[in-house]
């Protein structure tokens, strides 16, 4: 019976999706038709999975021989140029962020997406769930109404009308109508199991969903982090940050290219369903229900009769009846046998009811309830779930590749940090200028202290390691200049020592050592003066 689907169109994304090649491990081709069950198909959604293991695979390799190159093949650092290295390592830590924050947004909006089809699904099945119970629910009331408590009504005043053999045949007619209600709802289809199907199969995919959440938004913060951290590591130039992050950065790419796989594998099987589910929930309802029912169910449309229009049918007319017998022993049969009145009015009641019954049933038993929600569950699953799992898969390739060009970068930027270490020991500690001799001669007191040469102190002390040329001809006397010499440490005096020669900028006295001398000074030329005229 073919029937041409106008509300259900599966997307072009599922289409594509089941073209890709099904092979099985033994590398032979399968059918793409959904067959969870069959072990062929259950192989060649696992060649997905190996496929992107191969992924994995080579992925590593490349790595392994780019490390092994940047190892092996240095040049030498005197040549190297600094600034296009640390450019080269600054670009491709930007890069990798970029990628890596552009990932993450497309992983949370493919997470999101994919839990909003999934939800849809369960909500749907729920939806189906509580229709199906309702059913069976008002089956199972309305049967157990008529084969109790009618039954139970009819048995009194069967007693009561017995010598009106009139009144106990209408009884019995109502006993053949009682049984003809029963016997049209025995032929409805026990809908009990497919309710705890339903419900069983919500609560799983519920679970499994949860947990796919969580898994999917921890990865996604790791991989945010992981960045953060890197960057924050070049930004410090901490070469334990960086190894710990390189560490967690392989472990990240392997948990990138495990969920390509998976999702891949989810992706196209889901695909397989979507292209074609009416196959699938035929084979699956086969045996529990009929397969008018199914289809009535399943396309929803007025060129279908519905199935259970004839026993509804039946079962109205029958109530009908039944009521009218009923209102008849009413009028006539009370005012002679006032006693069964109250029964009377008890199977009164209880017919009301089981219309009500029946109505409800009919409103229940129309596709048009039943359909919305496998159109919903198709909408979900097939739209935003697939869409939301191709996401999730960019977002995989995405954080692998930003993720490559992170290892790529962090072994660069350690061999720099390493050079600059290197070059930074090989400073002379001698040299005044190095601030790190000058933090050693801080910390070690017995280290020779570098002495300024604009003090009174460094010029006397400097005096030793410093030889000067032969001073110049001064125009002091002898004399005086023996006292300069006494007064500066026994050496001849540094201020006589031309400016090119020394080296340094001439030394700087305070105001007393300026009076001192200029007293003493003055005292040595009056002696002098003295003498003279003696």
């Amino acid at each position: 019976m073919s029937l041409t689907r106008v509300d259900y169109i599966a997307p072009w994304w599922t289409y594509w999706l089941h073209n890709f090649p099904h092979i099985n491990l033994r590398f032979q081709p399968t059918d793409k038709s959904f067959q969870p069950e069959d072990e062929n198909y259950q192989q060649s959604l696992i060649f997905l999975g190996c496929v992107a293991a191969a992924g994995l695979g080579l992925n590593l390799l490349c790595l392994a021989v780019y490390l092994s190159f940047l190892c092996c093949c240095r040049k030498d650092e005197e040549e190297e140029t600094k600034k296009p290295n640390s450019c080269c390592v600054t670009w491709s830590a930007v890069t990798a962020g970029l990628i890596t924050c552009i990932s993450v947004g497309v992983g949370f909006y493919g997470n999101s997406e994919t839990n909003d089809g999934v939800y849809q699904l369960t909500y749907s099945l729920y939806n189906a769930n509580h229709t199906l119970g309702g059913v069976d629910s008002l089956v199972t009331g309305t049967m157990g109404n008529m084969r109790t408590g009618l039954h139970q009504h009819l048995a009194r005043l069967d007693e009561i009308f017995a010598t009106r053999g009139d009144y106990v045949q209408t009884l019995q007619f109502m006993q053949q109508m009682a049984d003809n209600v029963i016997k049209q709802l025995l032929g409805l289809p026990d809908w009990d199991e497919a309710t705890v199907d339903l419900a069983a199969v919500a609560d799983q995919t519920a679970n499994i969903e949860y947990y796919r959440w969580l898994t999917y938004l921890l990865l996604l913060i790791l991989d945010l982090v992981i960045c953060l951290l890197a960057c924050l590591g070049l930004a410090k130039q901490s070469r334990w940050l960086l190894t710990t992050m390189m560490v967690f950065g392989v472990l990240t790419l392997i948990l990138s290219w495990t969920s390509l796989g998976a999702d891949l594998a989810a992706a196209v099987g889901t695909s397989d369903f979507c292209v074609s589910p009416d196959k699938y929930v035929m084979g699956q309802t086969k045996g529990l229900i009929t397969a008018d029912i199914v289809h009535y169910y399943i396309y929803c449309n007025q060129t279908l009769s519905n199935p259970f229009q004839q026993p509804l049918t039946i079962f109205q007319r029958s109530l009908t009846t039944m009521q009218i017998q009923i209102q008849g022993l009413l009028q006539f049969a009370v005012p002679l046998f006032p006693t069964a009145e109250r029964d009377l009015l008890g199977i009164q009641h209880l017919l009301n009811s089981s219309e009500a019954s029946l109505h409800q049933l009919t409103a229940l038993l129309d596709c048009r309830g039943l359909n919305k929600d496998y159109l919903d569950a198709m909408v979900g699953v097939c739209y935003d779930g697939v869409e939301g799992v191709l996401y999730l898969c960019l977002f995989s390739i995405l954080a692998a590749c930003a993720f490559t060009v992170m290892l790529c970068a962090i072994p660069r930027a350690l061999r720099q940090i390493a050079s600059r270490e290197r070059d930074y020991d090989d400073i002379d500690e001698e040299d005044p200028f190095n601030p790190r001799a000058r933090r050693i001669g801080s910390q070690n007191p017995n280290h020779a202290n570098m002495h300024s040469f604009c003090s009174y102190s460094s010029s006397m002390g400097s005096q030793n390691s410093l030889q000067p040329p032969a001073p110049a001809v001064s125009n002091p006397p002898m004399s005086e200049y023996m006292n300069q010499t006494a007064l500066f440490g026994g050496n001849p005096r540094y201020e006589n020592v031309p400016l090119i020669g020394r080296g340094s900028p001439p030394p700087s006295y305070s105001p007393t050592m300026r009076a001192t001398y200029l007293s003493m000074t003055e005292e040595q030329r009056r002696h002098f003066g003295s003498d003279f005229q003696a």
